[in-house]
């Protein structure tokens, strides 16, 4: 659906750091069909993705040590003022608020756990422009090894409800975050199948209409599978990798679930 304006405490954008530019640019316009062109040079090098010309994602230098990661942004009307509040509650501030460029002003921050999240606050940029669709922004979901203080922290930060769902064959214990009525995240404890040397960490999702063409794609891109596609509640899911190893999550919802 098209978006064009978010409330506070909504993830509104997903980016991805990566140390090839031009391989990732190729493999997510081939996989989702994506249109990336060069902004001018006080980008930086960073590019926004397009879908139908709206504004879908972003993929830029890599900031960060290890490998390559989808970052959420969560919009917020005050930058500043969320950082004083991470503080406050055992986070850390790891970029301080900063404008870019007249596109708006951001921020990227540690939970108590180590989980890194960013926030938004909109000027000419406002976000996503076209969600929740094939090849577009899903979901964000913590995987968490803390889930008692994640749920301290991001409420006392955000402001989010939460709804702990029922356990599940698949999930001990996953939780909704709530903002008022509105779902607009997720939390699961870390998988006892994950290695251990895997962080807390947000992930991001990707909308698709077949979960299994999609990882086929993916490998004939040069991508790798994590976790073949299966089926939950919601849809059917999997967990891959770019060429340049930044792992995010595809999804294929159930019709009804689509059409509510």
């Amino acid at each position: 659906m098209e978006v064009d304006r978010y409330d506070d405490g909504v993830p509104s954008w997903v980016d991805l750091g990566t140390g090839d530019i031009e391989a990732a640019v190729k493999f997510y316009r081939d996989l989702f069909g994506w249109e990336a062109p060069p902004l001018p040079p006080e980008a930086g090098g960073y590019r926004v993705c397009t879908l139908r010309g709206r504004p879908v994602a972003g993929i830029g230098p890599q900031m960060n040590p290890g490998p390559p990661v989808w970052a959420t942004y969560v919009n917020t009307a005050d930058a500043d003022a969320v950082a004083e509040r991470v503080v406050a509650h055992g986070g850390q501030v790891l970029m301080a608020p900063a404008d870019v460029m007249d596109a708006g002003r951001m921020a990227v921050f540690a939970d108590p756990s180590g989980a890194v999240f960013s926030v938004w606050q909109p000027n000419g940029h406002l976000g996503a422009g076209l969600v929740n669709e094939p090849g577009t922004y899903a979901w964000s979901e913590l995987v968490a090894t803390d889930v008692e203080g994640a749920l301290a922290f991001y409420p006392a930060v955000f402001g989010w409800g939460t709804n702990r769902m029922p356990p599940s064959a698949e999930v001990i214990q996953y939780v909704e975050w709530k903002r008022g009525d509105r779902s607009v995240g997720g939390m699961l404890p870390k998988p006892d199948t994950m290695p251990a040397e895997v962080p807390a960490h947000w992930g991001v999702y990707f909308a698709v209409e077949d979960a299994d063409k999609a990882v086929e794609d993916v490998v004939r891109l040069g991508g790798q599978i994590v976790m073949p596609p299966m089926d939950i509640e919601p849809g059917r899911f999997a967990v891959v990798t770019d060429p340049t190893g930044a792992m995010f999550n595809i999804m294929a919802l159930h019709p009804e679930v689509v059409s509510g």
